[in-house]
């Protein structure tokens, strides 16, 4: 059995499938949920779903596979056997380091100083959870993401504001933040159209990696 570990609701319905337990939850309450589940027996985790870009030259949609994951204080390296399966299912995958990061990095100055000072080209918010858990369980991991707003894209509160813990949307939440600040319409827009080419991505990434996401095939 592997365990695919998602922030977001719609990437847990994309990562679903044979081979596999899909743990959806946003990074502050992830361990409570990862701990037991690990605890019960896994063959390898996956951190998996969306990430932010970092560097200027990753559009929406493309892919990122982890060569490690870079939290506060350390790095951790993935599963060299494993990452290779996936990026010759993913061939257009990008091969570069991935920061974990406790919140979003919302504004295009923050995310290309995250780049000059850990070098990871993308950052999420759930994979240094399971870096930092599977390394201490001598887990082999891996971590495969699609980015979900470049770099140059500054989130608006409104993108920010529904984020339920569970990884689900509180549109009344996203609705009141554009209420309390109608300028952020257009960026709202901006960031709803990056994340309609992210999805489709993600699904048809999702798609070739296949039961078990590549596990049985690396190892």
């Amino acid at each position: 059995m592997i365990i695919v570990v998602t922030g977001l609701a719609f990437e847990a319905r994309i990562a679903a499938g044979a081979g596999v337990t899909v743990i959806c939850q946003q990074n502050a309450t992830l361990a409570d949920i990862l701990v037991p589940a690990l605890a019960e027996g896994c063959e390898g985790v996956v951190s998996f779903g969306t990430a932010g870009g970092l560097v200027d030259d990753l559009r929406p949609g493309t892919w990122v596979i982890a060569r490690s994951v870079i939290s506060a204080k350390r790095r951790f390296e993935t599963d060299t056997r494993w990452s290779q399966t996936l990026r010759a299912l993913l061939p257009e995958a990008r091969y570069g380091d991935i920061a974990g990061v406790p919140e979003p990095v919302v504004d295009t100055a923050g995310k290309h100083a995250l780049n000059r000072t850990t070098g990871a080209i993308a950052a999420d918010m759930e994979s240094q959870v399971v870096a930092r858990l599977a390394n201490a369980r001598e887990l082999p991991f891996v971590c495969c993401r699609v980015v979900i707003d470049p770099a140059e894209r500054s989130l608006p509160e409104a993108a920010l504001a529904g984020m339920r813990a569970d990884g689900s949307t509180d549109i009344g939440a996203v609705l009141k933040s554009l209420l309390r600040h109608p300028g952020q319409l257009p960026g709202l827009l901006a960031v709803a159209r990056d994340a309609a080419h992210a999805k489709k991505s993600l699904t048809r990434g999702r798609g070739r990696i296949g039961a078990g996401f590549g596990f049985a095939t690396a190892a």
